[in-house]
């Protein structure tokens, strides 16, 4: 039986990428044609809101009304926030013993506070003044807008940073059931901003506040902790407070709390302490004796730290000094009888590091630092952003052993929080 030749003729098929080109065109003119499209059908909405508005007030236009309210006042120009820019538009008027009424859809759509916060997002997701403009969807020739320049995007980021750091540095703290407090320091520029971030009783992160200095030195630990003190920060009940191994915050808080801190050191900075003053030959061994004992039990933990000094004694003195230092400070988190995930969460300031990374990145477009002032409104701003995204503390469903832990050293030192658990 013969077959069928399978072969196709391709003679008259064309395999020329231009046959696409007019239908990407086109896509490409529809697409701005409908955008353009939108935004004049949004104003045409927007003009027939107010008109419908001034009607609400006045009454159908001609029609005879014996108790006429308001009457209308023909139009006036003004300008509504729209995408990202202010746009110009006619607004109705509306007047009423001899004074105007405002339109409630135009009070609510000439708010600059939306403007100003996207201004912000803007900023924090890496957007320069000068291409503020161009991150925005282009709008018709015919639109008339302001409000997208490099000047005016900077002064509406200024405002809306300042009055977010005063509300957040007002902000009262007695309601927080805090158990934990993590501080921290980040330099930038030639100034040095201190973080506190609490976790209350159900694994809750709060970032409380932050200070600024020339250095991370006692004195402005002490103002922060002073700042957070008067907004009602409790300072007469046990408190984990979790450090980095700063002398400076360890003084600070040791002056505010007294014996209510319960001083613990983050394990990760302390291992990279004792790790930094040894050779890369002599690291391994090191660091699985310090990870073992910050697994183990008080006591294990005790014994395993004080051998490993003994055995770096010999040759490398600085590194048994380090293991030494703060031992105490770095057991803490093994004496309150935690899960293993809540207390691997607690041993260490990762939390917190986490957070002002996020000043980091905000920060990588700012060229020149103008002031501490500065600083602090854009630090601000990049914490107040990572709080959006917050989640409870890993093994936060295990808090409640720590609050016993706490409560129970109150009772043993008679602090406030032993009062509390007799009432």
């Amino acid at each position: 039986m013969k077959r069928e030749s399978r072969t196709v003729d391709r003679s008259h098929q064309d395999d020329s990428p231009q046959r696409h080109l007019p239908l990407v065109d086109l896509l490409v003119d529809t697409r701005a044609e409908l955008f353009e499209l939108a935004i004049n059908s949004g104003l045409r909405v927007l003009t027939t809101m107010l008109e419908e508005d001034r009607t609400a007030l006045c009454g159908v236009r001609y029609a005879h009304q014996r108790h006429r309210d308001a009457a209308r006042a023909g139009t006036v120009a003004s300008e509504v926030v729209f995408g990202g820019r202010k746009v110009a538009i006619r607004r109705p008027r509306v007047r009423a013993e001899g004074q105007e009424v405002p339109l409630p859809t135009f009070r609510t759509m000439a708010e600059e506070d939306p403007l100003n916060r996207r201004v912000v997002e803007q900023m924090l997701v890496g957007v320069a003044t000068r291409q503020y403009a161009r991150s925005l969807e282009p709008i018709p020739a015919t639109v008339v807008s302001r409000g997208t320049s490099k000047s005016a995007v900077s002064r509406r980021f200024v405002a809306q940073t300042r009055s977010q750091l005063d509300a957040w540095r007002s902000t009262a703290l007695d309601a927080l059931d805090l158990m934990a407090l993590l501080m921290d320091g980040v330099q930038i520029g030639e100034h040095c901003i201190v973080v506190a971030l609490g976790i209350d009783h159900s694994g809750g992160k709060h970032a409380l506040g932050l200070w600024e200095g020339s250095t991370e030195n006692a004195a402005v630990c002490q103002s922060l902790l002073a700042d957070l003190q008067s907004r009602g920060l409790r300072t007469d009940r046990s408190l984990l407070v979790v450090l980095d191994g700063s002398k400076a915050l360890h003084k600070a808080v040791t002056q505010t709390f007294g014996t209510a801190a319960l001083i613990h050191r983050c394990h990760v900075h302390k291992l990279r302490n004792i790790l930094e003053h040894l050779p890369e030959g002599q690291r391994p061994w090191v660091r699985a004796i310090v990870a073992r004992a910050y697994k183990a039990e008080v006591a294990t933990a005790r014994r395993l730290l004080q051998d490993l000094a003994r055995r770096l004694e010999d040759r490398h003195p600085s590194a048994a000094a380090s293991v030494r230092e703060g031992l105490e400070d770095t057991l803490t988190i093994l004496t309150l009888g935690l899960s293993d995930r809540l207390r691997q969460s607690l041993a260490t300031t990762n939390a917190i590091e986490s957070l002002i990374s996020r000043t980091r990145h905000v920060k990588r477009n700012v060229k020149r630092w103008r002031g501490g002032q500065m600083v602090l409104r854009w630090t601000a701003a990049a914490i107040l952003e990572a709080v959006k995204g917050f989640r409870r503390l890993k093994g936060h469903k295990d808090m409640p052993k720590l609050v016993a832990a706490l409560r129970a050293r109150d009772q043993h030192l008679g602090l406030a929080g032993s009062v509390e658990n007799v009432a």
